[in-house]
């Protein structure tokens, strides 16, 4: 390790102290606010925990301790706006991540990242270039590895997003199915949706999660389309749109929904065993390039290798 990296490494921590720092003792009115919402949150849940007579698990008052730090550090992180920490916090609705404190969890783990990613260019990464040793090249090497690494969990965050709203369209046809079920025997939405979310609770665990969501916002507001629209906002899928829109159709004009859940239903399984082919049918053109470079020089090698091996001892013998 050159003493340049460790220059540059000892900046890093420094920066990084500094804005620890400034985000523990210095946070502001914002922070403030941060705490007490905090602080009034955690006694509610203790209360809730202490009146149903179930005690908190050492398990979770450890992880709880643990994540306290990470969540204070993220609500006062002054990089970040307010526009900003609520696109955050909507994207982990989106994933499934519902806590108060999942967004200031966030912040802080897209810091560290940040962070992690700039000291592997200037331990690493930066002396395999031929300008990596100029101070210059390996500060602005510095700043964009730091960049990096701050997009990256919510790269990843948008593709667990995307598996599970793939993983929602795939049993929504079942759900509907069980739906019009729980409509033909006279069950009421809530009911409805309550019964379903039960029992795709084994088979689709965030269907579930969604459904039973919206039953209880259906519950304790009495508004049926503001519950439904904002599972549509959480999902923000075409075909969870069109339920929510034929649901909300029905609450409003008293139309019967049985028929047309069942239109639906049909549709989504036609659309969904539609992108299953689909899918099998871009297996073949991807499928030609592993050939090429491992199967294809296996067979090769077993068919022709004998006669290559007895053409040359031939040759030898020559």
């Amino acid at each position: 390790m050159s003493t340049l990296s460790i220059d540059l490494l000892m900046l890093l921590m420094l920066v990084g102290a500094l804005v620890l720092w400034w985000a523990f003792n210095r946070g502001g009115y914002r922070g403030r606010i941060a705490v007490r919402v905090r602080q009034v949150n955690t006694d509610a849940s203790t209360e809730a925990a202490s009146s149903s007579g179930d005690a908190p698990k050492k398990g979770r008052d450890f992880v709880r301790r643990v994540m306290a730090p990470l969540v204070r550090f993220g609500e006062r992180m002054p990089l970040f706006t307010p526009d900003h920490r609520l696109k955050l916090a909507k994207d982990l609705n989106k994933a499934g991540f519902r806590s108060p404190n999942a967004a200031p969890m966030l912040i802080a783990v897209k810091f560290a990242s940040g962070l992690i990613w700039a000291a592997a260019v200037v331990l690493w990464v930066a002396d395999l270039f031929t300008l990596g040793h100029v101070l210059v090249i390996r500060v602005l090497m510095m700043f964009a590895a730091f960049m990096l690494g701050m997009i990256v969990p919510e790269y990843m965050l948008d593709f667990y997003s995307r598996r599970r709203q793939k993983q929602i369209l795939a049993y929504l046809p079942d759900a509907l199915d069980l739906f019009v079920i729980c409509t033909n025997a006279g069950n009421s939405l809530g009911v409805g949706l309550r019964r379903v979310a039960q029992e795709m609770a084994l088979i689709c665990p965030p269907l579930a999660a969604e459904l039973a969501l919206t039953a209880d916002e259906l519950h304790l507001s009495g508004d049926g389309a503001r519950a439904l629209q904002a599972m549509a906002e959480r999902v923000d899928a075409p075909p969870i749109r069109a339920l929510i829109s034929t649901l909300t159709q029905s609450m409003r004009y008293g139309t019967p929904i049985s028929q047309a859940l069942r239109t639906l239903s049909r549709l989504e399984r036609t659309a969904h065993m539609v992108r299953l082919e689909e899918t099998a049918a871009k297996l073949a053109p991807k499928m030609v390039v592993p050939m090429m470079l491992f199967i294809l020089p296996a067979v090769v090698a077993i068919s022709a290798g004998p006669a290559v091996i007895q053409l040359v001892t031939s040759l030898k013998n020559l």
